[in-house]
């Protein structure tokens, strides 16, 4: 795991990466006629921290007892986490192109008997930080010293079973678990606020008995920075870290339209989606 070597340098080709996530996000969503890309756009940046600067991991060995975990609670933004997958080489890129097809590897949402690299099988939201919980309890009871990171949506935050889940992590005293807050602050009916205020979300999480750490989600060196200061903490407690973020980040017109949380582009916005994405990644390479 590279550590404490966030330069410029680095940042640059992380939100490069990102930038090219994003496309193929748009491309799958677009061939498939379905999905999710408001989801998918505010939780890339922080995907791709984790995949490929922060964890620990090896696309030839998934399996690997000493890797560390991924979980993406949010199950809907799978095309997110497919992207990076198969830009690490956990299967063949094409793969992408087949998206929600019947018999794909791809299905709308994460299933860890067809793909490569998947820890387990999510959709059905609030169950991902249990499940989190379970694997981080497994590794301290085999003296293991694997980190397991779980992705939250904030719509999904409102569910009892986060809390649940939150309480048990304190209690078994699990700070080998790390969670993110995707809070974009838009679920499907309306802004999270509206339909079960979450705030005060810091505070919250700290009642539960976790360290909390609150950034830009967009920002890679926060995210980087917030990533090795939970890693720091020996104290016994979870950490949660909330990102502020946008849903449909690097798309403007996606940017907090709550149209987009789980309607595909059609091919006018495809083109425009992809324009301003080709011109950012040309921007990020010192290309006019």
């Amino acid at each position: 795991m590279k550590k404490h070597v966030h330069d410029n340098e680095l940042v640059r080709k992380l939100n490069l990466i990102a930038t090219r996530m994003r496309k193929k996000i748009i491309e799958m969503l677009y061939r498939a006629k379905s999905g999710h890309p408001g989801g998918c756009l505010s939780a890339i940046d922080a995907i791709v921290a984790l995949y490929f600067h922060h964890m620990r991991h090896d696309p030839k060995n998934p399996k690997d007892s000493n890797r560390d975990r991924f979980i993406l609670s949010k199950g809907h933004a799978a095309p997110a986490l497919y992207a990076v997958l198969a830009e690490c080489g956990y299967f063949d890129k094409k793969e992408l192109l087949r998206l929600r097809e019947i018999n794909s590897i791809l299905q709308g949402h994460p299933a860890n008997t067809l793909t490569p690299g998947v820890e387990v099988s999510t959709g059905s939201l609030g169950q991902g930080l249990s499940f989190a919980v379970g694997v981080a309890l497994a590794g301290k009871l085999d003296k293991k010293d694997y980190r397991v990171y779980v992705l939250i949506g904030d719509g999904e935050a409102e569910e009892g079973q986060i809390w649940e889940a939150a309480a048990s992590a304190s209690h078994y005293r699990l700070d080998n678990l790390i969670a993110m807050l995707d809070r974009n602050r838009l679920q499907i009916d309306g802004t999270t606020e509206e339909i079960y205020g979450l705030e005060p979300i810091v505070e919250r999480w700290e009642s539960f008995g976790w360290n909390v750490l609150e950034i830009d989600g967009h920002d890679m060196k926060q995210i980087l920075d917030a990533l090795d200061k939970a890693c720091s903490f020996k104290n016994g407690k979870p950490t949660m870290i909330i990102m502020n973020t946008i849903k449909g980040k690097g798309v403007s017109f996606m940017e907090n339209n709550l149209k987009f949380h789980g309607i595909a582009p059609n091919e006018e916005e495809y083109k425009m989606a992809m324009k301003e994405l080709e011109e950012l990644e040309r921007k990020l390479e010192g290309k006019k």
